[in-house]
């Protein structure tokens, strides 16, 4: 299959990865390679500007999306800037942990071999993988908060507050650094830079037990399965209490004023859900394919080998999983008129002494 190509654990292939040698590559032994194998070998080329570009755009956007959003001058309220803002720190660490610090060097292991020589890779998978938990439950969260502040007006102005944010936000945060602690004791501190599930190399009494299998399992459940069956439900009910009351108070003024007016209340509340449905599929849709491919990969590590799933499906789970850490900055820039006229702001403020200089310049030749 060529010099550049060799067969690791997990029988998962991985390659020298450049544009030139997968076009000739695909070119000289296309009769014979699978279409999945083809889709495979093309995701593994991608990935050498993905990652990067993904790490390059992901960095500034979630720390302009955190500073646009701390000034508070977004039109939103203190609660929901809270759980915005959560949101966009723990996008930022996962681009950070898992992005930088994980995928990036897979893909260049060359340039990365100092990284053998650095025992911390099960640290590194209790602060990745918490990471990744926060930003999942902050989106459960989210959620939850407008449910509350949508169907629930009775326990609007006790949940719905700033502190009540900041205390949830922060159980969320010990819950998930104490769930990811068993990872330590799963794997060593090695790193092995290769194209698999697992990072780090993991400890030999956890390879095949049953019972680090079943606590794996159960962290693929928790993470993401249960926040895709909570967000759906509390979205479904969310929904169709909105279009309940929207017709009721509808009807409600046409009969009390003989005509159509608009409707403050039901603006906002239908701006609240737009942004809460978009952040919501988002997750679940760029989430899916990496939930499926690792609860799966696990059961077949442990011996229950009944479908089989290609490896670009996995290939393609860690980068859709990972452009869900970017795409919450656009879907405000898209449905938050404030938040554009403070990101235009933002844009044009390293070039404000620029234009005043030139303006000066025009009055004085004036």
């Amino acid at each position: 299959m060529g010099p550049n190509l060799r067969t690791r654990d997990w029988n998962v292939t991985t390659m020298v990865r450049s544009f030139s040698w997968a076009f000739d590559f695909l070119s000289a032994f296309s009769y014979w390679l699978s279409l999945d194998r083809r889709i495979y070998f093309v995701l593994l080329t991608m990935q050498t500007i993905y990652y990067p570009a993904l790490a390059i755009v992901g960095v500034p956007v979630n720390l302009l999306t955190i500073g646009i959003l701390s000034r508070g001058k977004c039109g939103l309220s203190k609660c929901v800037t809270r759980y915005l803002v959560a949101l966009a720190a723990a996008d930022l660490l996962v681009i950070f942990l898992d992005v930088i610090l994980r995928h990036i060097p897979i893909v260049y292991p060359e340039q990365f071999q100092f990284l053998y020589s650095i025992p911390l890779c099960n640290i590194h998978a209790i602060l990745l993988y918490a990471a990744t938990d926060c930003s999942v439950w902050f989106t459960v969260t989210f959620t939850f908060d407008r449910f509350v502040a949508i169907c629930c007006q009775k326990l609007k102005r006790k949940y719905c507050s700033e502190k009540t944010a900041a205390v949830v936000l922060g159980t969320v945060i010990v819950l998930s650094c104490l769930k990811n602690i068993f990872w330590y004791f799963m794997f060593t501190g090695r790193y092995l830079l290769w194209n698999i599930p697992w990072f780090c190399d993991a400890a030999e009494h956890a390879r095949n037990s049953r019972i680090w299998g079943t606590i794996e399992f159960l962290h693929y459940i928790l993470t993401p399965f249960v926040p895709f069956m909570v967000i759906l439900l509390l979205n479904a009910v969310t929904v169709r209490h909105i279009l309940v009351s929207s017709r009721g108070r509808r009807r409600l003024r046409d009969h009390s004023s003989g005509e159509r007016r608009k409707d403050p209340e039901m603006d906002s509340r239908r701006k609240s859900i737009i942004l809460l449905l978009i952040i919501s599929a988002n997750f679940i849709l760029l989430w899916a394919v990496l939930m499926v491919f690792s609860i799966w990969s696990r059961m077949w590590y442990l011996g229950y080998q009944s479908i089989f799933l290609p490896a670009f499906l996995r290939e393609l789970g860690f980068m859709l999983q990972l452009l869900s850490c970017c795409t919450n900055t656009a879907f405000y820039v898209v449905t938050q008129t404030q938040f554009r006229v403070q990101l235009k702001n933002v844009l044009k403020y390293p070039f404000t002494p620029i234009f005043k200089f030139i303006q000066c310049c025009d009055e004085r030749m004036r």
